[in-house]
């Protein structure tokens, strides 16, 4: 059971980059804390950080997962590509993000991947990503 994780486009400044919105972890602490829980729960996880979209949608396609996890940041709001390679791959996935977009501007309110993913997680932080591994495994389990 393969859940591959993606993080988009300026996750790799975590802990950096607005710590009001973001909090004070790195990315490697989210991916740290993936792999503990992923091997609790006897799943096998990778994951990828990519600034560029057609990396994000080159991961999508490939299809060598069973879940998807993804947190395409600014691409929520603006990439019809992400969510058309979404779309194709008929991967269960699970759309998330540390903050809660649904309280943030206007423009981050529009998910075009949330009309393809199984699910949405946001507005807890690192425990979004945590919380969408849980639903993975269950995901798996059914």
């Amino acid at each position: 059971m393969k859940v591959l994780v993606i993080h988009g486009p300026n996750l790799n400044m975590l802990g950096k980059r607005e710590p009001e919105i973001y909090g004070t972890f790195s990315l490697e602490d989210i991916n740290n804390k993936l792999k503990a829980l992923a091997a609790e729960l006897g799943l096998k996880l990778s994951a990828i950080q990519s600034n560029s979209e057609s990396e994000i949608i080159d991961a999508i396609q490939k299809r060598d997962y069973d879940v998807l996890i993804i947190n395409p940041a600014a691409y929520t709001h603006t990439s019809i590509a992400i969510r058309d390679a979404i779309s194709a791959a008929g991967k269960p996935t699970i759309e998330v993000h540390i903050s809660n977009i649904h309280k943030r501007e206007e423009f981050r309110r529009k998910s075009y991947i949330a009309e393809v993913a199984t699910g949405q997680i946001s507005g807890l932080g690192a425990d979004s990503y945590l919380l969408a591994l849980r639903a993975s495994k269950n995901i798996l389990s059914r």
